[in-house]
């Protein structure tokens, strides 16, 4: 160093630049002058480094401090798990020079391969994990999972793609990734989360946004693996907060989306973090999120070769009718929100179709407590608000409520009203059903000028809102029978002397009167023998009708 600087007069020299520090470079001088001191796993990296930034090979003399630096890596680091990720992460200080000599990948490369043998030996426990509690399974998989969690974001990226190139377990690597997450990410969010004052990442959440994106890329494919929801979750939470790239949360939420079945109520309700005021949760992403998911859906079924796979019970159709009560149920949970406006609620609604829904009870609750939380709508916006509801496809019981529903316009009351009572008497006279099912086989005939794959889109269709109308149909039977036990009951229970049992079945299909005794003028007459026979009229009549 002397010699390169050709300075005659140099008295002092500057070793700021010397791999390690001034302490390594304690320690190289020692190694020349023949004093002991023990080479260990926190100072072989520094060591190394410096002997190379030194030029301290066998040149100058047999087993040089590169040479012995090296024999420790092979001999003592490379066959542990543990030495290597150890040594690999006291690199970060040493860059570029540990590049150079090639340290990271010969940690990185044993650590895969040590973690290759770990995977073997293990097998047989790992058989025995499977059928044991799900706490015997935690402890299978963390064989090295917490070692790995010390690394910076950047090694342990290179360090899971050789663990996926290698052939390690799905499974142990979803293992780490929520482990290091949990690690590394660690109390951030909560001081954040309904501050209304938040508006930009603060300087400390840039390295939490860059370690979100990785861990998001590492993520196996969903077809090979099942990432925990609820991790999916969390790291959407937090990549909202840091400001993720976009790309970055949407590849979430469409892992998300590929599952959105399974998915709790709890897990949607995401808050938001922008100041915009239109809201307290963050709706537009649970509506990217269902986006996609119908998007999943349309794909499955354009696979389909034919209507076999379509059934009432196929695992399509059920996916898309727990989705429809999950989402309905969304909405009744955002729906007291003060803050949220007309436009994004509705957005929310128009986006599931028709077919998701057997009933609209769920809707309506949501649109209900919508009208509750927001008393300053105006009758346009209210009409606007229920014309999402399809009034054929409410139940008794919401018909009841809706009938009474003060908050409603006054059309929509009428529309229920009026749709309730054909339904009832459609349904009393048998014809309902063969109706609907005559109507929308007639009209969905197709023209002979449709090409063939809009005839199939056609037909797809109409079997989809007949599978859909059969369930309706189910319903209603359903309610039906439950009505049908009620007057029973209810005949046992009277004397004969009251109101007939078409009071029980709506209290708004009374204001219309629809089957009142025309001829009712007649039983006006008093004395007990009119008594009597109005008594047996009233019991006659029930009777057939039941």
């Amino acid at each position: 160093m002397v010699a390169d600087a050709n300075d005659p007069n140099l008295s002092e020299l500057d070793l700021n630049h010397v791999p390690g520090g001034p302490e390594t470079f304690e320690l190289a001088a020692k190694f020349c002058y023949g004093m002991n001191f023990e080479i260990t796993t926190t100072n072989v990296a520094r060591l190394r480094c410096v002997a190379e930034y030194l030029e301290m090979t066998e040149d100058y003399r047999e087993e040089n401090l590169i040479a012995r630096t090296e024999t420790f890596l092979d001999e003592v680091v490379s066959p542990s798990l543990e030495k290597s990720v150890q040594v690999l992460s006291s690199c970060d200080a040493l860059l570029p020079t540990a590049e150079e000599v090639g340290i990271p990948d010969k940690c990185i490369d044993a650590i895969t391969r040590n973690a290759c043998q770990e995977q073997l030996v293990s097998s047989l426990s790992r058989l025995d994990c499977d059928s044991g509690s799900l706490e015997l399974k935690d402890r299978c998989l963390e064989w090295w999972v917490e070692d790995l969690s010390v690394l910076s974001i950047d090694f342990y990226r290179r360090v899971i793609m050789a663990m996926g190139h290698v052939g390690v377990h799905i499974d142990s690597i979803i293992a780490s990734l929520m482990h290091y997450a949990q690690v590394s990410l660690k109390g951030i969010g909560k001081p954040q989360i309904w501050n209304p004052a938040r508006s930009y990442p603060c300087k400390g959440e840039k390295g939490q946004r860059t370690i979100i994106e990785t861990l998001v890329s590492l993520l196996p494919p969903e077809k090979s693996s099942s990432v925990p929801l609820n991790f999916l979750f969390g790291m959407l939470r937090i990549g909202i907060m840091v400001d993720a790239t976009l790309a970055c949360r949407l590849e979430i939420e469409r892992r998300i989306a590929f599952r959105l079945e399974m998915v709790l109520l709890d897990d949607l309700l995401i808050p938001s973090v922008q100041t915009t005021g239109d809201s307290l949760f963050d709706v537009d992403t649970v509506k990217r999120i269902l986006i996609h998911f119908l998007q999943r859906i349309d794909q499955e079924e354009n696979e389909d070769c034919g209507y076999e796979s379509e059934g009432i019970d196929s695992p399509s159709h059920g996916a898309l009718l727990k989705v429809g009560r999950l989402i309905d149920t969304y909405l009744a949970e955002i729906a007291p929100d003060p803050y949220l406006s007309l436009d994004k609620f509705t957005a929310m609604i128009s986006v599931l179709p028709d077919y998701a829904r057997i009933i609209d009870d769920g809707l309506y609750r949501a649109i209900d407590v919508y009208l509750k939380a927001h008393p300053t709508l105006s009758e346009h916006e209210a009409k606007k608000l229920c014309k999402f509801i399809d009034c054929q496809k409410l139940s008794q019981e919401a018909c009841n409520h809706a009938a009474q529903n003060e908050r409603l316009p006054v059309q929509m009351t009428v529309r229920v009203l009026y749709f309730e009572q054909l339904c009832l008497k459609n349904a009393l006279s048998g014809s309902c059903g063969d109706t609907f099912v005559s109507q929308k086989i007639s009209s969905g005939l197709t023209s002979a000028a449709m090409s063939p794959r809009d005839t199939y889109a056609s037909l797809r269709r109409e079997n989809r809102e007949l599978k859909l109308e059969i369930s309706r149909m189910r319903v209603r039977l359903s309610d039906l029978e439950k009505e049908q036990v009620f007057m029973k009951q209810g005949m046992m229970d009277k004397t004969g002397h009251g109101k007939t049992f078409l009071t029980s079945l709506s209290r708004g299909i009374g204001r219309f009167g629809i089957f009142g005794n025309p001829s009712g003028e007649k039983h006006h007459k008093s004395g007990r023998k009119s008594r009597t026979s109005e008594g047996k009229t009233g019991r006659s009549r029930r009777y057939s009708l039941s």
